[in-house]
């Protein structure tokens, strides 16, 4: 059996403090997380707006963590030069929100980032089958995307199981990131299924005991599931 992937967690700045975002990036890497995660909403793709590339600019020199980019946006093909040039080493697209997912996905790479791709619920993993080769990441949603604070999906966990086994398969350089209710009592089993990459908003900054507590319990929860699967 392959070693397990490394745990990261990727903190959602969607739970921050909007007036002060910097301060809030920075807080997070003084907190030990791996990554700053952006939830990019065009209230059309979902009900909901958010970041655009002037906001991920200006907290840029903020911290030298890397930046993702979810972008939850209808043509996402027509943004994606904005969001690199603001500083965003790694961004996902939907593969429900364009037309020629391929061609979107070697745009990115073609800009100088990373690429990945990521389904809603209701999508099959199939979708992505042909596209595999072309990500460093797939971003399981465990919620409908759009807003924060919603309940964890447990029907997900089949669908990255799934993917973790294809990815495996094909012997593939794949992260499997999940965003949508990960908190103490869901990331274990989730890390179970095979995922390795973990997004948290509120579990992160509605933390009682802070930041660095936050992050460092779902980095152990986590670390300790893939223990588990490795012995079983």
């Amino acid at each position: 059996m392959a070693a397990p992937r490394p745990v990261q967690i990727s903190p959602s700045v969607l739970s921050a403090d909007f007036s002060k975002l910097g301060d809030e990036c920075r807080a997070l890497e003084d907190a030990g997380a791996d990554r700053i995660h952006w939830d990019v909403m065009d209230g059309q793709f979902v009900p909901n707006l958010t970041f655009g590339p002037p906001v991920i600019a200006a907290c840029r020199a903020a911290t030298s963590l890397p930046f993702e980019a979810h972008l939850m946006v209808e043509t996402p093909e027509l943004l994606l030069a904005d969001y690199v040039e603001a500083g965003v080493e790694l961004i996902t697209v939907h593969a429900e929100a364009t037309v020629h997912l391929h061609r979107c996905l070697a745009q990115i790479v073609d800009l100088g980032a990373r690429a990945a791709v990521t389904i809603v619920p209701s999508t099959p993993v199939s979708a992505l089958e042909h596209v595999l080769d072309l990500v460093d990441m797939v971003l399981i949603m465990t919620v409908n995307p759009g807003f924060g604070g919603q309940a964890y999906l447990a029907s997900q966990e089949p669908k990255v199981a799934e993917l973790r086994r294809m990815v495996t398969e094909r012997g593939l350089d794949v992260d499997i990131e999940v965003d949508g209710g990960i908190a103490p009592a869901t990331i274990g089993a989730i890390t179970t299924a095979g995922a390795n990459v973990f997004v948290a908003g509120n579990a992160v900054f509605k933390a009682p005991g802070g930041l660095a507590a936050a992050i460092a319990d779902l980095r152990d929860r986590a670390e300790a599931a893939q223990r588990g699967a490795s012995a079983a």
